[in-house]
């Protein structure tokens, strides 16, 4: 662990950047049109009423196997998301964005995981509606990890053969869709760079403005797919997983991520052979 926080300094102090970081925990860890309704005069949250969008039930057990914990309100592990969206959205905020991209060094370092629970706990806050976009087109895994697959996807939408309202689910949760993608895509970078997805992504951002947006794109170090798409994206979050990823792999990733656009870092899987549960903590990365 020492040695991915050495590497994380020395990038921050080469960006520049004021960077955070988190450990969420060890390893283990239909048409359709999102229509709001008008707030509730009770407490003021925002209501939304999905009466086109598909709506499937998420079997409990499958999510706890898949590290899914901030689904559930009572599940003891979800607090380190929720201090993690409370921090990201104020720095949003602050900016005024709407976007987020997330992404890590390389491979397995957990990057999905941390999407689905964040963009879950974004939509617990009352205030917010969230939506998670599988932009992973290399290898996309975010209905496999909420056990759904919805036909059509993000693939027919690509394609052009299907709108984005078909291809959106709520997965039984108040203020969240969900765009998955069901199969991989070839040439991606270039799908990524195209101006049906430039499209797509101003559109997604600009509806409601309450919504964030999240995309889980690929491993920075999978292929050019990060840098195709990040000119489009507001703010970026580096999911680093303890011992995925070597130093030169986490300093060559974070050089990539324009000057200001790094919200932070989450440091996952963290001392993962003496910790159970998920932890959180923060300080200069």
């Amino acid at each position: 662990m020492e040695r991915i926080k050495q590497a994380l300094e020395k990038a921050r102090a080469q960006a520049g950047s004021n960077t955070q970081h988190v450990q969420p925990g060890p390893r283990r860890a239909a048409p359709a049109t999102l229509q709001p309704a008008a707030p509730p005069l009770g407490d003021g949250g925002i209501d939304v009423n999905y009466t086109q969008t598909q709506v499937v039930t998420l079997d409990p057990v499958h999510l706890e196997r898949q590290r899914i914990v901030a689904f559930s309100k009572t599940n003891p592990n979800n607090w380190a998301f929720d201090v993690l969206r409370t921090q990201i959205l104020q720095k949003m905020d602050e900016k005024g964005w709407r976007t987020l991209a997330i992404t890590s060094p390389t491979a397995e370092s957990g990057k999905t995981v941390i999407a689905i629970n964040l963009a879950i706990s974004v939509a617990h806050h009352t205030q917010r509606t969230a939506m998670l976009v599988d932009f992973d087109l290399r290898r996309p895994r975010v209905g496999s990890y909420l056990g759904v697959r919805k036909t059509p996807s993000l693939n027919e939408v690509l394609a052009g053969t299907a709108p984005v309202a078909e291809a959106l689910i709520n997965p039984d949760l108040p203020r969240l869709v969900v765009l998955p993608t069901n199969e991989p895509v070839q040439r991606a970078a270039e799908v990524l760079t195209s101006a049906p997805v430039a499209s797509l992504v101003s559109d997604l951002r600009e509806r409601y403005q309450d919504r964030t947006v999240i995309f889980d794109l690929p491993p920075m170090m999978a292929g050019d797919d990060v840098m195709a798409i990040l000119p489009r994206m507001d703010a970026v979050l580096m999911v680093v997983g303890n011992g995925n990823s070597t130093q030169r792999e986490i300093e060559e990733s974070m050089r990539h991520i324009p000057a200001g656009q790094l919200l932070g870092v989450v440091l996952n899987k963290a001392d993962a052979e003496v910790r159970r549960g998920y932890e959180y903590g923060y300080g200069n990365a």
